[in-house]
């Protein structure tokens, strides 16, 4: 089975809220809410893809520095397996605002589990609850 590495992020805000973003008409799993990211591409690390993507999706910035690993998903889908370190970020400049056609919402730690998320995602949450 092949192995997919995708990097997230828990962006918080100084309320405590993370950012989600709502997967957009077309793609797989479009209308689940996800932590933001993408797939780490040959030859880029986790953080890198990780900046890149924010740049990409949300327009905004942030550094490898701002990147705090804090746990990870293995989880394995019909036709791959998914790894996913989830990293958490307090501090990006910019505003984030969708560059994709997403949905973004901030959401409060303990609301986390009113969105529908993939099911990679689900594990998270009691990390993040802990957490924040």
């Amino acid at each position: 089975m092949k192995i997919i590495l995708v990097s997230a992020v828990a962006l918080v805000d100084p309320d405590g809220r993370v950012l989600l973003a709502q997967r957009p008409e077309g793609k797989s799993m479009a209308g689940l809410w996800e932590f933001p990211g993408g797939k780490v591409e040959p030859g880029e690390t986790p953080e890198a893809a990780l900046i890149r993507e924010l740049r990409e999706e949300l327009g905004i910035d942030t550094e490898e520095s701002c990147l705090a690993p804090l746990t990870f998903a293995s989880h394995a889908y019909d036709d791959f397996h998914l790894l996913m370190p989830l990293f958490v970020c307090r501090k990006w400049q910019g505003t984030p605002r969708p560059q994709e056609g997403q949905i973004l919402e901030w959401a409060r730690p303990n609301r986390l589990r009113d969105y529908p998320m993939p099911p990679a995602d689900i594990p998270l949450i009691p990390m993040l609850r802990d957490l924040l």
